[in-house]
């Protein structure tokens, strides 16, 4: 079998191997292969780059750019959020990128991620160790509807996280997920019309209307 060229042989070569609109292949031998991604290696690359990455055993996964449809879906659970826990003085409401570590070999990066004071204080300036509530858009593709309904479920779950808010413009509802000893359970599924509600912040109240509402403008 051909061994693999090094960086050094490509730069050698570049006017050889050069094709104009061909991407940067050789740039992809200058990382880690999939699989063996170290935890430090990920959190240096997403120091230092604004994407969307996230880290699995050994592997990374750079999610699509958002929409802005779903940005503006963001900012308006963000608003709401943020106009509930702070005049309360009850924590910190960030927005992705935001690392959140789920467990070992394993971080997400939520929409939005709400900690408690003391959880916040807690972690270190580079990532969040857990989270309290962490919100998903979800993406209007098959894989990251997949992503969102189905593998982030459990990984929040592992990462024993109290609450998922999982929000589907697709069906124009919002699904909020309880963790009740190692698993989620349905707190309530709320649609157009409906008030969903929170059952880690008692009082705190998301107009689905609005929500979807707020995307249109």
């Amino acid at each position: 079998m051909a061994s693999i060229p090094t960086p050094s042989h490509f730069l050698a070569s570049t006017s050889a191997a050069f094709r104009q609109g061909e991407p940067a292949w050789d740039l992809a031998l200058l990382f880690p292969m999939q699989g063996t991604w170290s935890q430090e290696e990920y959190l240096d690359l997403t120091d230092d780059i604004n994407l969307l990455i996230e880290y699995t055993f050994g592997r990374i996964e750079v999610l699509p750019m958002p929409t802005i449809e779903h940005q503006l879906i963001v900012r308006f659970l963000m608003d709401v959020l943020r106009a509930f826990v702070e005049p309360r003085k009850l924590g910190i409401v960030l927005f992705a990128p935001t690392r959140v570590y789920v467990e070992p070999d394993k971080y997400r990066e939520p929409d939005i991620v709400f900690n408690f004071t003391e959880h916040h204080a807690k972690s270190g300036k580079r990532y969040y160790q857990s989270a309290d509530l962490v919100m998903e858009v979800v993406s209007d593709d098959a894989e990251g509807r997949k992503r969102d309904l189905e593998k982030k479920s459990l990984d929040y779950a592992q990462g024993g996280i109290p609450e998922y808010w999982i929000v589907d413009p697709q069906e124009k509802q919002i699904t909020v997920l309880a963790l009740e000893g190692q698993t989620y359970a349905a707190h309530g599924v709320f649609r157009d019309g409906q008030e969903a509600t929170s059952k880690l912040l008692p009082g705190f109240t998301v107009n689905v209307s609005a929500v979807f509402q707020a995307a249109a403008v």
